[in-house]
């Protein structure tokens, strides 16, 4: 059921999103050049590696790794990265990491390989029994603001009562978190991309 249901939205929304998409892409390119699309290695379902995509919102040229660790992250986002990150559009590429199966609308933020410490967590949690999503548990309940530890146990209890209604409650809550900007602070790892 939430197969299906990821499936169809994803399409649906792709489709009706294709205008947002062209302008956004357009704007990175006139803003930073191309590519506009950013891939990354991330941890997906059976502890699993996938290439996350999103908005490319850091500038040409800038480190790999996780924004958290670099000390000039800030100077590294792009003018258009900025507006993107704020208003989590740059999120919208995985869209299509949904459809392809690789990731929910809902389930534990997917981390980068090299998050040890919560990754560990997550596994002694059986985080990774389930798809990753585009938000979560934790995304509505501090997001930026949380610990390791924090993360790793929201996602804990979203893996052992995830329902239907859980699930919907999720996406209200982070359709308010995103219009509001709550919890979100730049340079503490912005869901740990660069």
């Amino acid at each position: 059921m939430k197969r299906v249901f990821d499936f169809s939205a994803s399409l649906i929304l792709l489709i009706l999103l294709s205008p947002v998409f062209l302008i956004i892409s357009l704007i990175i390119s006139a803003d930073d050049g191309s590519p506009v699309i950013f891939r990354q290695p991330r941890v997906g379902k059976n502890n699993e590696l996938f290439d996350i995509l999103k908005f490319r919102t850091m500038k040409n040229g800038t480190r790999n790794v996780a924004s958290g660790a670099l000390d000039e992250s800030r100077e590294c986002i792009t003018r258009s990265g900025r507006f993107l990150r704020k208003t989590s559009l740059d999120e919208l590429p995985q869209l299509i990491n949904i459809l392809r199966g690789e990731m929910s609308f809902v389930g534990p933020r997917p981390l980068i390989p090299e998050e040890e410490d919560i990754r560990k967590l997550r596994e002694r949690y059986n985080v990774y029994s389930v798809l990753p999503g585009m938000t979560g548990l934790a995304q509505i309940n501090g997001r930026d603001n949380l610990t390791a530890e924090e993360k790793a146990e929201f996602d804990r209890q979203y893996v052992e009562n995830r329902t239907l209604f859980l699930d919907i409650k999720i996406l209200f809550k982070t359709v308010f978190a995103v219009l509001t900007g709550k919890d979100v602070v730049e340079g503490a790892g912005k869901d740990d991309e660069r």
